[in-house]
């Protein structure tokens, strides 16, 4: 009774994205992010994408994201978060990040040296695609202060200089890089319109873009999303960082293609159940073309150049390890990993590798929380095309535990045919009711069958 759906996960994937809707089901990825902080290379990115090809592709896997501040040049061996600029006496800005003409940041040519000659990414973009793979980046919203003060004019909007658009009174509370866009001013829309083609140029085909949800900002995100739709160019817009408050669910819904929901989650017990939670206020929200984020995936080899702590493979022990995997994709959240690819030992490949579990992800509708009680946890989702259900038991306790689940409370009547996806077997045939063993921070996925 096996499944295998590593192929209909990438076919349903590469077809039916389409400018009206980029994701139709949770992108699947890897971002620099947790393992590079800002401080990644173009050769770290190669390597990335030439793992993603040789073993991930096959499963579905395809975006190779670069995040926050390329165009800051990392002095070497630089560990550096989040570095402030600081101004000088004529009121320019140090450290000055790449950019052009135009207010337009571009790659620093130290750490990506085909962006030399304002080439930008689209050398590293035609690596990745050379691949079969999609490319995308980070952002930060708004407009560079050091283009207001350098007063740079908007391309498209004759006459229209950077510091007639920016709202100098919106500003990002942990790195003072940029200004927001005050999109009321004529010149606003154009100026955003202009970066988006310029990406589109390049080939970017995911954009992440940053310090949009405190405060939720409608009009940016409304904004972003009209200067996709103008660029010619299918792109999955990601907005970050949480949390993304629930009043603006159904704005947020019709713009962005996915979202966090939370500040930045890491290797830590405790953010899993937090995780748990956030989700669990977003039930029902996610499906085809827009998707809640539960962030990335901290597994594999982490914070190799910051950001957060020593350089170490995931604290997830790995039980936890499965729990993090099986709610993920119970919930169908987006699926970026966070770890150096090329440093995955046999565990992470395999994690990242089951067919059965990813179309969990990829395959499921409308996930549910059955119950919460006692530190055991059951999520369920359906199985599109049939009756069946995919289910999740979690053991969120610091002992063994028996999770149990009712057929009758998830709607079955007579047996049930019950397979274990993690494991890829068939249990055998239930009628009343399923229990497991599960490990202290375990967990177990299986797909339910009516007989």
């Amino acid at each position: 009774m096996k499944r295998f759906f590593c192929l209909a996960i990438t076919t349903v994937s590469l077809l039916c994205a389409t400018a009206q809707n980029p994701a139709p089901t949770p992108p699947m990825g890897w971002n620099s992010y947790n393992c590079f902080g800002s401080a990644v290379h173009e050769d770290e990115v190669k390597a990335n994408a030439d793992y993603m090809a040789t073993y991930l592709k096959p499963y579905g896997w395809q975006y190779v994201v670069v995040d926050f501040l390329w165009s800051y040049d990392n002095p070497p061996g630089s560990h550096i978060g989040n570095p402030f600029q600081k101004r000088l006496q004529d009121g320019s800005y140090i450290p000055w990040l790449t950019m052009d003409g135009y207010g337009r940041l571009t790659p620093q040519p130290t750490k990506f040296p085909t962006a030399f000659g304002g080439k930008g990414f689209k050398p590293l973009a035609d690596y990745v695609h050379g691949l079969g793979l999609k490319f995308g980046i980070h952002v930060m919203r708004g407009i560079p202060r050091q283009a207001v003060w350098a007063k740079t004019p908007v391309l498209g909007a004759p006459g229209i200089t950077a510091d007639m658009i920016a709202d100098t009174n919106s500003k990002c509370e942990w790195m003072n890089h940029m200004y927001g866009l005050d999109m009321r001013k004529p010149g606003a829309q154009e100026y955003l319109n202009s970066l988006l083609t310029l990406y589109a140029s390049w080939g970017v085909d995911f954009i992440k873009v940053d310090d949009l949800s405190r405060p939720y900002s409608t009009a940016e995100v409304e904004g972003y999303r009209k200067a996709i739709d103008q660029c010619g160019r299918t792109v999955v817009l990601s907005v970050s960082p949480g949390a993304t408050p629930l009043t603006d669910s159904t704005h947020v819904a019709a713009h962005a293609n996915m979202w966090r929901m939370a500040d930045d989650f890491w290797d830590n017990w405790k953010e899993i159940i937090s995780m748990m939670t956030y989700a669990r206020q977003w039930q029902g929200v996610g499906g085809p073309g827009h998707w809640p984020d539960c962030d990335m995936i901290q597994l594999g080899k982490l914070s190799k150049r910051g950001p957060v702590g020593e350089e170490r493979y995931s604290r997830f022990t790995e039980d936890e390890a499965y729990t993090h995997i099986t709610f993920w994709c119970i919930y169908r959240s987006p699926l970026m990993l966070g770890g150096n690819l090329p440093e995955n030992r046999p565990f992470e490949l395999s994690l990242f590798t089951n067919d059965e579990v990813l179309a969990v992800d990829q395959e499921g509708a409308d996930p549910r929380l059955l119950y919460d009680r006692d530190g055991m946890v059951v999520w369920y989702s359906h199985v599109q095309g049939s009756k069946d259900l995919y289910v999740a038991l979690f053991n969120l306790n610091d002992v063994p535990a028996n999770v149990t689940v009712s057929l009758k409370d998830l709607g079955f009547k007579g047996g049930v045919a019950i397979r274990d996806l993690w494991r890829k077997e068939d249990i055998g045939v239930f009628r009343s009711s399923y229990n497991r063993l599960i490990n202290p921070h375990g967990a177990g996925l299986f797909r339910f069958s009516t007989r």
